[in-house]
This record gives structure tokens, sequence and C-alpha cells, in this order.
């Protein structure tokens, strides 16, 4: 068994949209040598920067990033890249004589991460055609009540009008005749070459997160800054709603905007609620990850706790 004390340190920062990890991150920065490695499967796009409340020009200045602007719209990242990328960087930053911190709130990175990649069967073109010519009849909605009755576990983080995990997970079922969620199970967790900490940074009170999730999505719609940007990327010509990067909270509401099938009341309310959802599935996740020190992201001096602990596991 490796002796984990032996292994250079990481810290994970975790916590649900609008925290408050990206200036929590900042902050501890600037009092410990460190770069940040984003765990953001939204700021991996250029030119996705209103929506995905992108660290300023500032913050990218203060502290090196990592993983931010990295592909363009058109393209996926998976979790396998995303692994790989930040197994290498912990590694480079690490020899830097720096502390690598891993920012943000997509939990399916950090969890192929720290368990490692899956051995789950792979694409079927025929079967994704047939289980998209379901969804047509029947709607997305209803396919994520077919996966709830034959996968519970996996339906529960899933949100119903996710297209590409809950066909991939009914791809799943089909290809292999077991839920994903079994097949997650039975896989031998990985040992990482560092030392991860996690913290969490999770509300005390839901209802305070959600005005802050509002007034942020007030600020995206703001001089039509969200809308500006979602409507240059419609321009190239070359991007749709169906693509990842485009299914992105704010993005494809916008879009819906823009084409004319919401006006500017639904826009707003739809972003607000498709972010609401968002958190509570980050917030799902979070629970399911018992080794994580949770600190109140509505508590006073939230860098200032973490950088403590931090301190003290450092020496």
């Amino acid at each position: 068994m490796t002796n984990t004390a032996s292994l250079p340190p990481a810290i994970a920062i975790m916590g649900p949209t609008a925290s408050g990890k990206t200036a929590a991150a900042l902050a501890i920065a600037q009092a410990i040598p460190a770069e940040i490695i984003s765990v953001d499967s939204a700021l991996v796009y250029r030119g996705m920067d209103i929506g995905t409340a992108k660290p300023t020009a500032g913050e990218l200045a203060a502290v090196p990033h990592h993983l931010i602007d990295i592909i363009d719209p058109l393209d996926a990242y998976s979790v396998a890249q995303f692994r790989n990328d930040t197994l290498r960087l912990v590694s480079e930053i690490t020899a830097r004589g720096k502390l690598p911190l891993l920012v943000g709130g997509t939990m399916l990175y950090f969890k192929g991460l720290a368990d490692g990649l899956d051995d789950l069967p792979g694409a079927d073109a025929a079967l994704r055609v047939q289980l998209e010519a379901d969804a047509a009849a029947i709607g997305w909605p209803a396919m994520h009540a077919r996966l709830a009755q034959l996968d519970p576990p996996t339906a529960a983080r899933l949100a119903p009008n996710d297209a590409q995990r809950v066909g991939r997970a009914l791809e799943i079922i089909a290809l292999s005749g077991q839920p994903m969620s079994a097949l997650l199970a039975r896989r031998e967790k990985t040992v990482l070459p560092f030392r991860l900490q996690s913290f969490a940074l999770e509300p005390s009170d839901r209802a305070v997160l959600h005005a802050r999730i509002a007034a942020r999505f007030d600020a995206m719609l703001k001089d039509d800054a969200l809308l500006d940007e979602v409507d240059g990327l419609r321009r190239r010509g070359d991007l749709h709603p169906g693509l990842p990067s485009m299914r992105c909270v704010g993005y494809r509401q916008a879009w819906d905007y823009l084409d004319g099938r919401i006006d500017r009341a639904a826009l707003r309310e739809t972003g607000i609620i498709a972010t609401r959802q968002l958190a509570k599935r980050q917030l799902t996740w979070l629970r399911s990850m018992p080794e994580r020190i949770v600190i109140d992201c509505l508590g006073k001096d939230t860098a200032g706790q973490m950088l403590a602990q931090i301190q003290a596991l450092l020496k």
C-alpha cells in the first residue's frame, strides 16, 4: 500500500456554482506559492467568458491558471483528457516548488481524477440512432424516467434534459446488461501520485446561494453581455445547440432567446432555474465524497479557514 504521507500535496477546492471558489483560491495563492488548475467543463472553451463566469484578465494574471481557454467550442473535452492533463500539470507545478490548487465544480472531473477511468463499453452508432429516435418520440425527460427505472443512482445525478449523459447511460445498460452505477462501483480505485486534500464550499442556507445565483445571472444579462457573446458564437455558422459547449447553463437559454423561442422574462427565469438545478446536482455529488472538509461558503473568511488547515497539512 502506498504511503500517501510521503506524496507531494495538492488541494482541491470544490463547490457548487456561485460558492466563491475562484475568490478563495486566489486569496490562498496570495499566501502560499500556488498555481490553479481549473476543474470546470465550461472554462475549457475559448470565447465563452460571460456565461461561464471565467476569471478576469487580472485574476488570470495574478496567479498562473491552467485548463482555461484550451479548446474551441466546436470541440469536446473528455474526463480522460482532463485526468491526463491534470496528472501532468500537478507534476510540473510540484516540480516548480508550488502548490497545485484544483478549483472548480465539475464533479465528474474530480471523480474521474480520484477514482481513475472506467472500463465501460464503447459507443455504438446504431444504438445511438435508436435512442435518439426514441427521444424524438417521447422526449428526454421520459428517457430520463426510463433510466430511473433501470439505474436509479445514475438517474439521480443527471438532469432530465441532459441528452448526452442520459443517452450514454441507457446505451451502457443496453450494451452491457448492467447499470452504469454498478459497473463504476466495481472499478478498482486508483492511487494518485500525489496527496489530494479536498475542501468543499457548501452553503449553510440554500436560499442565500440561490440569491447569489440570481444576482450573478442578472449581471450576465446586464447590457446584453451574455446575449452578445452567444450571438457572436452563433454567427460563426459552425456551432449548434447540440454541442456540449452550447449546452452549458446560460448558453442554451440564450440560444433559445435569440432563436425567438422564449422571451426575455423566460430567458432570465429558465437560466436561473437551470443554474439552481446545476448547484443542486453539484451538492449531491459533494455529499457522496466523505473525505472532504466542509467549509460554509456563506461564512466569514472562507479562504482564511482553508488556509489555516492547508498550512497545517503542509507542515
